[in-house]
């Protein structure tokens, strides 16, 4: 099997910060691109990052200079530093790792969603 675990997420003031964290585990040979979504019942689901295995990265424009994504390929971990927060970054952040190649089965996963909340 494999399962996404994401770790980080919390309630900060405007300005704060915050790192997130994504583990995908299991029998796992690659992943081609990890990607941090976030949504609000309010709000269509929004890409905000996404590295692929190489290093390159996208950041979305609302986040460009205050949220970094890294990946470590060996642990098939990926972050969001997410630095001078707010509150329009209140939203659930989701974890997905497309096009991960494992044993016996491969495709695309998501994490269960962790609640990132800024406010004063």
């Amino acid at each position: 099997q494999v399962q996404l675990v994401e770790s980080g997420g919390g309630s900060v003031q405007p300005g704060g910060s915050l790192r997130l964290s994504c583990v995908a585990t299991g029998n796992i040979i690659s992943i081609n691109d990890m990607v941090w979504y976030r949504q609000t019942p309010e709000k269509q689901r929004e890409l905000v990052a996404s590295i692929s295995s190489g290093g390159y990265t996208h950041v979305a424009e609302s986040v460009t200079g205050r949220f970094t994504i890294s990946r470590e390929n060996a642990k098939f971990t990926v972050y969001l530093q997410m630095n001078s927060l707010k509150s329009a970054d209140t939203a659930v952040y989701y974890c997905n790792a497309k096009g991960v190649v494992a044993h016996p089965s491969s495709g695309d996963y998501w994490g269960q969603g962790t609640q990132v909340t800024v406010s004063s």
